[in-house]
């Protein structure tokens, strides 16, 4: 018997998936395990959920947008790990003018997207085929690796204890939330605050400043509450101590919120058999308020399968900061912490109605194209970070550490 020999152009294709397959592999076996699977989890869970959850249009439910947000979104945390995140933040610069020139232009050209309460947030940009992207979720991640540079550079430096530097740092940060506060989208602005102020802390900023913002913030509440807030961000904080003050308007979500995830008791009624959330009683249940279809239909198991899956997250997240080589991947690990600690809590505090509703999303589980591609953009630097960790000498790097 004889042997055709393989064409040229079958030869090249089977050496490039050959040459994949093993770049994949490589990867695997450097990456951090735990977290990937972690993550694999948080997916699933989150796609068996948005399947549950009805949309007006078959090919472009929730769970089909979702599914292309995630793998994109994988796609990306791997590509990401393919360059050095130390190299990357030599490009901290040009990074920070990216976010600032993005954020300008949504707020100048953005599309603005109506609330429950009839508020809009000027907060998306048009892509072609009738898609939307919130830059503000892309800005977190860019944030984590700038300040987490400007961090080490002033940890380097031994600057971290002057003022002037000290204030550089909370112009830094400033800069973000006050244009996403212009934007409409105080929640993002809430999130970028305790980036900043985790990421400090980490970092070993003086406890003294941190009592000067909280001094700050008391002066600034009262003063803001009388002259800056508008009159629906007045309502939303007092519709979260008595929401059934209009249980028909800024109340109904949280009310009703509050409703699905009692009615799920123990066990839940069941995945597609919620008939709150089959008719959709509770709005924006496929984002703001998805805590409340996990209560529905898979109960007070479903909810606690939720905190348990992202406190592994956290947990890990925190493990890696103390693995990291260097300040520069701590801070970029405590920066992650930040942002998915704060979106959980502040998330569930509206869900439970005991903060009030900023349109802050559950990580990895709310519906949101830009937000999930954006968060597992994110876990790709973390990825990065352990990949890195044992290329330096670990005796020295509890320099970095903050002394307590």
């Amino acid at each position: 018997m004889t042997y055709l020999p393989k064409s040229p152009a079958k030869a090249k294709l089977q050496s490039a998936f050959g040459k994949t397959g093993k770049v994949l592999l490589d990867y695997f076996k450097r990456a951090d395990k735990f977290l990937w699977a972690v993550m694999l989890a948080i997916s699933a869970y989150s796609l068996v959920l948005l399947a549950t959850v009805p949309s007006e249009s078959v090919s472009r439910s929730y769970f089909i947008i979702q599914l292309i947000a995630i793998s994109a979104g994988y796609a990306a945390a791997i590509v990401i790990t393919a360059f050095d995140y130390r190299t990357l933040a030599r490009f901290s610069k040009w990074i920070a003018l990216f976010s600032i020139l993005i954020l300008v232009y949504t707020l100048i050209f953005g599309h603005a997207v109506v609330g429950t309460d009839g508020v809009n947030a000027k907060a998306w940009i048009r892509l072609p085929g009738k898609l939307t992207f919130q830059p503000s979720e892309l800005v977190k991640i860019c944030f984590m690796l700038t300040y987490a540079k400007h961090l080490s550079f002033l940890k380097e430096k031994g600057y971290l204890k002057r003022l002037i530097h000290v204030c550089l740092l909370g112009v830094h940060a400033l800069v973000p939330i006050l244009l996403v506060h212009f934007q409409g989208d105080d929640g993002a602005a809430i999130i970028f605050f305790f980036m900043f102020l985790v990421m400090s802390f980490a970092a070993g900023v003086q406890f003294r400043y941190f009592a000067a913002i909280f001094a700050a913030i008391m002066i600034a509440v009262p003063i803001a509450w009388q002259y800056i807030f508008e009159d629906y961000q007045r309502n939303r904080i007092l519709s979260m101590f008595n929401p059934e003050a209009d249980p028909q308007g800024i109340g109904l979500q949280q009310i009703q919120g509050k409703i699905s995830i009692g009615s799920g008791q123990l066990f839940g009624q069941g995945l597609f058999q919620g008939s709150r959330v089959q008719r959709g009683v509770v709005p924006i249940q496929e984002s703001d308020f998805i805590f409340s279809v996990a209560g529905e239909q898979l109960g007070f198991l479903g909810c606690l399968g939720i905190l348990v899956l992202l406190l592994l997250l956290l947990l890990r997240t925190l493990r890696i900061a103390h693995l990291s080589c260097d300040p520069l991947g701590c801070y970029v690990s405590f920066g992650f912490f930040a942002m998915i600690a704060s979106q959980m809590l502040f998330n569930l505090g509206m869900c439970l109605s005991l903060l009030p509703v900023m349109g802050v999303t559950l990580p990895f589980f709310s519906a949101g194209g830009s937000s999930a591609a954006c968060l597992y953009l994110g876990f790709g630097l973390v990825q990065n970070v352990f990949m890195h960790h044992t290329e330096k000498d670990h005796l020295p790097k509890l320099a970095h550490r903050r002394n307590l």
